[in-house]
């Protein structure tokens, strides 16, 4: 890993790190649903400007072919997890709700596992056992979690992370798509996704300037800007190296929580995450490999 991709690391660590920070700014002004549209919204805009910039270099759609692909991946990669998180992201604070993200590898390897046929390993069973346990001390200690609401929320940001490792186990078997398409025409799939779901999440008060910019910094920045380095790092590093975000955004998280939000980061908290991502590393086997990989077609 060279200095040039150790610095895009990092900054996709810190860019996701801060989507809990603006969900937490505008969830409880926009409601879930409003917010999510925005967002995809956003992020598909941005990536089809970037798509006309690029041209040649950008892979085509080819909605005819793959239209099921970018709905199905578009539901589990974005519509799903972000309408949780959004929804979440009014009771529990950035931190409770980023160290139960990073259990989305784990849940990755189980239905892998599962889908596979395959018996879980003692190493998998570990790793699950402390998997729980973090999330078990994070909100068993964290005052957030006392407030009414926040079990329902809890389950939900569980549910989220489950939606991505459907997602992964969806991706590693799907038909093969450049990673540019893969994130462009997901972005269109999950805002008409999202459309369904706006009734039922009417918006509860009106946006402040603040609460505009954190719906931009939402789109473009944790949406359409990390995709296009995400899949860079994975093109220059390959995927296992890559999967090192997953580690470093809670870090991140909690970091803009509490500079920000003024969120308090107690031992619970720092416990409960090294208990979790121990536990992720264990059930996906990651063993950093630093060094050129080839690229690969599957999306995030």
């Amino acid at each position: 890993m060279n200095t040039a991709n150790l610095i895009r690391l990092v900054t996709l660590a810190a860019i996701w790190g801060g989507s809990f920070l603006f969900m937490r700014i505008s969830a409880p002004v926009l409601g879930p649903a409003v917010l999510i549209e925005w967002r995809v919204l956003l992020a598909a805009l941005f990536l089809m400007v970037v798509g006309l910039v690029l041209r040649r270099r950008a892979a085509p759609l080819n909605l005819r072919e793959n239209w099921k692909h970018f709905l199905v991946l578009g539901f589990f990669n974005s519509a799903l997890p972000f309408l949780l998180f959004a929804f979440s992201a009014r009771t529990l604070s950035a931190s409770v709700m980023s160290v139960v993200n990073a259990t989305a590898p784990m849940w990755g390897a189980i239905i892998g596992a599962v889908w596979g046929r395959q018996p879980i390993k003692a190493r998998t069973a570990l790793g699950l056992v402390l998997g729980t346990v973090g999330v078990a001390v994070l909100a068993g200690f964290d005052k957030v979690s006392a407030k009414p609401g926040a079990g329902i929320a809890l389950v939900a940001t569980l549910a989220a992370a489950c939606s991505y490792g459907i997602a992964t186990t969806y991706a590693r078997s799907a038909r093969s798509v450049a990673p540019f398409a893969n994130a462009h025409g997901s972005m269109w799939a999950a805002a008409l996704l999202v459309l369904p779901a706006l009734p039922f999440f009417p918006q509860p008060g009106q946006p402040t300037l603040t609460v505009a910019a954190s719906v931009v910094a939402l789109g473009v920045l944790c949406s359409g800007i990390a995709y296009l380095l995400y899949f860079r790092l994975i093109e220059e590093i390959g995927p296992t190296s890559a999967l090192t975000v997953t580690f470093l955004n809670p870090v991140f998280r909690i970091l803009w929580g509490s500079l920000f939000l003024g969120e308090v980061v107690g031992w619970y908290t720092v416990a409960g995450a090294a208990i979790v991502l121990v536990g992720t590393a264990l059930v996906t086997g990651f063993t950093p490999r630093f060094g050129r990989a080839p690229a690969v077609a599957a999306g995030k």
